[in-house]
């Protein structure tokens, strides 16, 4: 019988998974905010995985996703203070 103790799993974040999924539903920008937290909280897990943990490339997805959602919830919310007060000046 073998020794299999060289054996490393490798498995994906969930944390990187929940943030991406997080990412895509805006929930009042919740959504986004939680992406975010997520996102750093499981980028910083796999940095300390010693490659244990995959899942970088969605905790980064998820970052942007809810990063960009965010800025494009402030243009809009400016556009709407904004735009009204351009147009009856």
């Amino acid at each position: 019988m073998e020794n299999n103790d060289n054996v490393i799993v490798v498995k994906t974040s969930g944390k990187a998974i929940a943030s991406l999924i997080f990412s895509l539903v805006w929930l009042w920008g919740f959504g986004s905010l939680i992406a975010i937290v997520l996102g750093h909280m499981a980028r910083e897990e796999i940095r300390r995985s010693n490659e244990r943990l995959t899942g970088n490339g969605l905790a980064l997805a998820g970052l942007i996703i809810g990063y960009s959602a965010i800025v494009l919830a402030a243009l809009g919310l400016i556009a709407i203070i904004i735009i009204p007060k351009l147009v009856h000046s």
